[in-house]
């Protein structure tokens, strides 16, 4: 299962839920920002390779419908509601994370 997360920076947020399941089987697992400033800029090809978007805002999932709408077409996205309120890796950061993602993987 391909999984991508996506904030708008690819900075804290999407980073750390990549580092998060990164290491689970069967899972891959890429990041990517929204923002011409981002770390790791979101594409067609990724959105491509994703079997299910996480988006930590509404405005993500918005954003990825508008660029790339034949891409996301037949794609599971879904928001997570998590603001941009934390640091890479914080620990409240990836519960909120688990908490929200964990039922969609089965684990």
């Amino acid at each position: 299962m391909n999984l991508l997360f996506v904030c708008s920076r690819n900075k804290w947020r999407s980073p750390t839920a990549e580092a998060v399941y990164k290491n689970h089987k069967d899972i891959n697992v890429k990041s990517a920002g929204t923002s011409s400033s981002a770390r790791v800029g979101l594409s067609a090809k990724t959105v491509i390779w994703a079997d299910i978007i996480f988006v930590m805002e509404k405005k993500h999932r918005q954003q990825i419908l508008e660029r790339y709408s034949a891409e996301s077409q037949h794609k599971t996205i879904i928001i997570l509601d998590i603001p941009d309120v934390y640091r890479f890796m914080d620990p409240e950061l990836i519960e909120d994370i688990r908490s929200s993602v964990d039922s969609y993987l089965e684990l």
